[in-house]
């Protein structure tokens, strides 16, 4: 278990000390004992309020997080255990229509363990009131950032943490929609930490307290940057190369371990970046890298395959990178490198052509501007998937195919002494797409046409 800050602790951890102004709602009127009249309620409630100096368990107001304004959401898991009653929900509903009115984004630092018992079903319906809020944020553009500390379960983990577009997570922090009183008996503790919902894709990053301010502007500073001004084609970080002379140079080249790959692209071309990971439903995939960076001093956002046959996780993350940039106003680049989607049985039983399918609309139904880069291999709809419509752009050592020569050829029921040649016919290297339409150009210094065969 990590260490237990308190709200007005956790504000000063994430504001590195600013002026914090809170915001005051007023208090509704209700029976000593609570809506249920609860005996003891209220004399829990003062001797919460007498321990930890809140009259409820959540703290609101407005403060600078490195520069950028926000609302932020502080829980006092010392005020019976941030629980979520109508008072809490008074306030949470506060701040969200304070954040909408002001343009600002929400930064909810969570620690609860749920809803509170003493107010029955009145206590659980608050959780469709901060969900309504959440919505209505959500469609006015604007950014919502959880950060989970210890514990963050029940109802505030499926409102204000799991629903927030990006989600931080303290080291150690107790984090599931069980709580430790709740669970089976033979439940394994290890799963309902910060470190296991990263690893299952259901929170971007773990970080340090001391790291958390600067963390927190660096998301804040490039996700609440819109910019109507497509992101240029990034050229290639390796050193000048001429176009291949054959499609199956073209093939080779790009599966060479000497060519430059996504991280050393993403590394030259963006300034700063703050990465976002997982689909959200149990997967992460090593091979597609998303997230926002800073390029030319404008955020862009980064959705990038590594040359790996691509996961179900790794499209969702990616569809799920674009649909938050484009509701963000931020533009997208693209890097296409990989054979194709992965096409196990595992992949498959995770729903890989749905995962595809949904890449495919989010590029579609953007309305950012989107900028691809075939940066590798293109193989198929799974390289397809990624590529922005009438802007994609292939990188010299680069090839974009229907499928793989080699299958190609399987399919074509070919020998295989004629893969070479299929490759040729297939029309793959960089120039050929160019001639064909499918791009618009190759990118990177020293990328010239060979001379004409003959």
């Amino acid at each position: 278990m990590t260490d237990r800050h308190s709200a007005r602790e956790a504000l000063a951890l994430a504001t590195a000390g600013a002026v914090f102004t809170e915001l005051h709602v007023p208090e509704r009127e209700s029976e000593p004992d609570g809506p249920l009249d609860w005996q003891g309620y209220g004399a829990a409630r003062d001797r919460a309020a007498l321990r930890t100096g809140e009259t409820e368990s959540v703290v609101c107001g407005r403060a600078s997080v490195g520069g950028t304004a926000a609302v932020l959401v502080a829980f006092e898991f010392g005020y019976l255990g941030g629980s979520l009653g109508e008072r809490t929900g008074d306030r949470l509903e506060a701040a969200y229509t304070y954040a909408r009115e002001h343009r600002l984004p929400v930064v909810s630092l969570v620690a609860t363990g749920g809803s509170r018992m003493q107010e029955g079903m009145l206590a659980l319906t608050q959780l469709q009131r901060v969900a309504r809020q959440s919505a209505l944020t959500r469609e006015a553009g604007l950014v919502q950032v959880a950060v989970l500390r210890d514990p963050t379960t029940g109802g505030g983990w499926a409102t204000l943490g799991a629903g927030a577009d990006v989600i931080l997570a303290l080291p150690g922090a107790q984090v599931g929609f069980a709580g430790s009183r709740v669970r089976p008996p033979d439940a394994d503790p290890a799963a309902y930490t910060a470190e296991a919902q990263l690893a299952s894709g259901a929170v971007d990053a773990v970080v340090r307290p001391e790291d958390l301010s600067g963390t927190l502007a660096l998301y804040l500073a490039l996700l609440t940057a819109p910019t109507a001004e497509p992101a240029p084609p990034p050229p290639s970080p390796g050193p000048p190369a001429g176009l291949p002379a054959t499609g199956w140079d073209a093939v080779l080249r790009a599966r060479s371990p000497e060519r430059p790959r996504a991280e050393a692209y993403l590394s030259t071309y963006f300034s700063r970046r703050a990465p976002i990971r997982g689909d959200r439903c149990g997967g992460t995939d090593d091979g597609m890298l998303c997230g926002f960076g800073e390029h030319a001093g404008r955020t862009v956002a980064y959705a990038a395959q590594c040359g790996t046959a691509t996961r179900p996780a790794g499209y969702r993350t990616a569809a799920r990178l674009i649909r938050l940039a484009d509701r963000l106003g931020i533009p997208v680049l693209t890097l296409v490198d990989t054979p194709g989607a992965a096409n196990d049985a595992d992949a498959e039983r995770q729903g890989a052509g749905a995962a595809i399918a949904d890449v495919f609309a989010a590029v579609a139904g953007a309305r950012v501007p989107l900028t691809t880069v075939v940066v590798g291999e293109g193989g198929s709809g799974g390289a397809l998937a990624l590529a922005a419509p009438g802007n994609t752009w292939a990188a010299p050592d680069s090839y974009f195919s229907v499928i793989a020569p080699e299958l190609a050829a399987a399919i074509l029921k070919r020998p295989a002494d004629r893969v070479r040649a299929t490759a040729d016919q297939l029309r793959v290297r960089p120039q050929d797409l160019v001639a064909l339409g499918v791009v618009r150009g190759v990118t990177g210094p020293g990328a010239t046409a060979p001379p004409p065969p003959g």
